[in-house]
């Protein structure tokens, strides 16, 4: 048998707030650590900048700028104004106009923060500057400082520091002429439009843009000219200038070496170009390249926009969206109203069409896809005539029009003729006894339209495929070293020349 032993317990303090103290310092020093780690990333991402630039290698940049998304969101005054400190110790004038930009911003509610922060200053500016004069002495780490800074102010909402810091952002970059300062220029020239599309100020930097952008494409700038085309893209779409935006676009000459949110840009713009110059065949195929180019699970907000022109563009096609695309969890909400207007179109219901229009005009304005939207009306109407084909062998125009809710027989006899002639339908027109009969179905196999099937989708095989090969990227300068030097040429040479005067004594011996 066991002996069970009592075992007496101890009381335990039960007042309420004997553990606040403790989960406060807890969560101070998480948020300090938090602090830190986030100024030990950026001081990493400093140290590989200095290693693009000693290396030439690019690479290393744009592993830093990948990494700025993730950055910019633990972002913080105190991360800031460490960050400035610590690189900016010696040099006051400097760091005194970068403290001034966040100087808007609402200090923390304890009373001796002020001299923590001093002090901690003063402890950041008296270390050893050697390291830190010479990073910071760089052009390339200099700007992505102000870059880091400039993200911060936006995500305050802080416009007048903002605009201000973008500016003199700007201007750095505008006295410099180095080829390792490209691909952080061109993400200073987004936001610095971004700052002046916020503060309603979009169309005064349209003579600066275009004078970057004919610098850049004479330094073979290909990333700042891909930024700095689709800004001015933006700009004149922003203002509905798209005979000025398609002067551009045949003008200039969109870098292939650009980066795959680049491209993703430019081919939505363009998609927008086409579709409002009725080209609705090149509009899909670009504005579906950049759906599928954009990343699939950020840039939500890019894609929701492009998913709306695209899926009116296909409804202009004579096409329906697939049911999937509104299923989409994160496009569900904002394709609500496509949701709608492709039923309407599907069902070549008019009135349904128009009680659509009558509650999202307002939204489809906002979203400039309105003026593409009123041209769907002739797409209704013919999905309806179709319809009524596939229903009907013979039918009356009056009949037709009280249907297609037309205002006369007459509306409904050329729109059937029109529809005849465009070939939505198969059928014959008696204008004496005003009906309309349609035509035995034919086999479509008989007919061109499965060759012209196959023809798109090998057609989109093969660019997919073309795409790929230009998108392959290969280890940097790995083929110098299967080059031989000119000592290992001359070295070669000797060998083959010896070797060849004893096999000419060989054969003098034989």
């Amino acid at each position: 048998m066991v002996e069970l032993n009592d075992v007496e317990m101890k009381e335990v303090d039960s007042t309420p707030n004997s553990n606040i103290p403790n989960t406060t310092a807890t969560s101070k020093d998480e948020k300090k650590d938090a602090d830190t780690l986030t100024l030990d990333d950026i001081k990493e991402q400093v140290r590989a900048i200095e290693k693009a630039v000693n290396s030439k290698e690019p690479r290393y940049i744009f592993r830093v700028l990948r990494a700025l998304a993730s950055t910019r969101k633990r972002l913080n005054e105190d991360v800031i104004r460490r960050l400035i400190c610590f690189y900016y110790g010696s040099n006051s004038n400097e760091r005194e106009i970068l403290l001034g930009f966040i100087q808007g911003i609402s200090q923390p509610m304890d009373v001796d923060t002020g001299k923590t922060s001093t002090t901690n200053e003063k402890q950041l500016i008296s270390r050893p500057q050697t390291s830190r004069a010479r990073a910071v002495a760089l052009p390339e780490v200099d700007l992505y400082i102000h870059l880091i800074v400039l993200l911060h102010l936006i995500d305050r909402n802080l416009l007048k520091p903002s605009l201000d810091c973008a500016k003199r952002l700007v201007d750095k970059t505008s006295i410099l002429n180095r080829r390792t300062l490209d691909l952080i220029a061109a993400k200073c020239y987004f936001y610095y439009a971004r700052i002046f599309e916020l503060n309603n100020m979009l169309d005064t930097i349209r003579p600066f843009l275009h004078s970057r952008l004919r610098t850049a494409t004479l330094r073979n700038d290909f990333e700042g000219t891909a930024v700095l085309i689709n800004l001015l893209l933006r700009n004149y779409l922003h203002y509905n200038l798209y005979s000025q935006a398609q002067k551009l676009v045949l003008k200039s000459v969109f870098p292939d070496h650009a980066s795959n949110n680049e491209w993703a840009r430019y081919l939505y713009y363009l998609g927008r170009i086409r579709a409002m110059q009725l080209e609705y065949t090149k509009a899909h195929q670009h504005l579906l390249t950049a759906t599928r180019k954009a990343p699939q699970q950020t840039a939500i907000g890019f894609r929701q926009n492009a998913y709306k022109f695209l899926i009116t563009v296909e409804l202009l096609l004579g096409d329906i969206p697939d049911k999937a695309t509104f299923k989409n969890p994160q496009l569900k909400r904002s394709l609500d109203p496509y949701y709608q207007l492709t039923l309407a179109v599907r069902a070549g219901n008019l009135s349904r069409f128009k009680e659509v229009l009558d509650t999202f005009s307002d939204r489809f304005q906002q979203e400039k896809t309105w003026s593409l939207i009123i041209r769907l009306r002739h797409n209704v109407i013919k999905t309806g005539i179709k319809m009524i084909s596939l229903s009907y062998a013979k039918i009356s125009f009056s009949d037709v029009a009280q249907k297609l809710q037309l205002d006369s027989p007459e509306d409904a006899e050329y729109i059937v003729a029109k529809a005849i002639r465009d070939g939505v339908i198969e059928a014959s027109i008696n204008h004496e006894e005003g009906y309309v009969q349609s035509r035995e179905i034919t086999d479509v196999y008989t007919t061109r339209e499965p060759m012209n099937a196959f023809h798109q989708r090998i057609e989109f095989c093969l660019k997919v495929h073309n795409e790929a090969v230009k998108a392959m990227r290969y280890p940097p300068k790995k083929y110098h070293e299967e080059l031989e030097t000119a000592q290992e040429r001359r070295e070669r040479e000797q060998e083959e020349l010896e070797y060849a005067k004893e096999m000419a004594d060989d054969e003098d011996d034989f």
